[in-house]
């Protein structure tokens, strides 16, 4: 069980990695280059997000998986080991799905700025 309570943690995790890499980035750019092309800085960007993107879509799926092993009970009533893997699995899944939102507003933010003022 412990080896599963980790899952909860992994995708809002990748995701704040994704974030931080994409703001430092980004500072640092507009900093050091400050005006001019911004494509270089949309492509790391690009890059970081086919890093995270996938990852936290594997853990989302795994999670689901293991959630819906063995047709669960939804409303969790029972304290058995298997409910609470059921229970961690819809949690990570659920995390999963929030880390993906939060990571396509990240990008989104980066394909729509214009310059670095």
């Amino acid at each position: 069980m412990k080896k599963r309570l980790w899952w909860i943690a992994i995708s809002p995790t990748v995701w704040a990695i994704h974030f931080l890499a994409c703001y430092i980035t980004a500072a640092v750019w507009c900093e050091k280059i400050g005006e001019g092309n911004l494509r270089p800085l949309q492509i790391s960007v690009g890059i970081y997000t086919a890093i995270a993107l996938p990852m936290i879509i594997w853990v989302g799926y795994s999670s689901y998986r293991n959630f819906r092993r063995g047709d669960p009970p939804v409303p969790f009533d029972f304290d058995d080991p298997t409910d609470r893997t059921h229970f961690f699995g819809f949690t990570a899944f659920l995390l999963s799905a929030l880390s993906v939102v939060a990571t396509l507003f990240t990008v989104l933010v980066f394909v729509l700025v214009g310059s670095c003022d």
